[in-house]
C-alpha cells in the first residue's frame, strides 16, 4: 500500500512534524483542524460556535484538495474544551453534514494548541 501526503495553501500548514493529511488504501485521514486562518496563521473566531466553522472550512479544504468530498467522510473526532459547548458546536458542525453524517466522537480535553476552543480530526473514504 502507498501513502500520499497531501498539502494545500487553503488550509492552515502544519505547526508541527505532521503533514495536514494522508491518503492510503482509498483512506483520507487528516490531522486535527483547529481554527486557524491559512493565510496569517492566526486564530479565527472567539466562540467555540466560529472556532469551529474555521476547523471545519480548514478540514473541507484538504478534502478537497486530496479529491473527497464530505459525503466521503465516514468519522470525525471533535475534541472541545469545555462540554457545555456541545450544543454550539452541534447547530455549526450539522450545517456541513445535512443529510447521512458519518460518526463522530466529542472529547472534552484539558488544552489544545494554540489554547483553541475546538480541534477536529475526518476520515474520509473512497473506493
Amino acid at each position: 500500500m502507498t501513502r500520499k501526503i497531501v498539502q494545500t495553501d487553503a488550509a492552515p500548514a502544519a505547526i508541527g512534524p505532521y503533514s495536514q493529511a494522508n491518503v492510503a488504501g482509498g483512506f483520507l485521514f487528516t490531522a486535527g483542524q483547529i481554527p486557524l486562518d491559512p493565510v496569517t496563521m492566526e486564530v479565527v473566531g472567539t466562540t467555540a460556535a466560529e472556532q469551529t466553522q474555521q476547523a471545519m472550512t480548514n478540514a473541507v479544504a484538504i478534502l478537497k484538495e486530496a479529491g473527497y468530498t464530505l459525503n466521503d467522510v465516514v468519522k470525525a473526532t471533535v475534541f472541545i474544551m469545555d462540554m457545555g459547548e456541545f450544543g454550539n458546536i452541534n447547530e455549526v458542525y450539522q450545517t456541513f453534514f445535512q443529510a447521512d453524517p458519518p460518526a463522530r466522537s466529542v472529547v472534552q480535553v484539558s488544552r489544545l494548541p494554540k489554547d483553541v476552543l475546538v480541534e477536529i480530526e475526518i476520515v474520509a473514504y473512497r473506493s
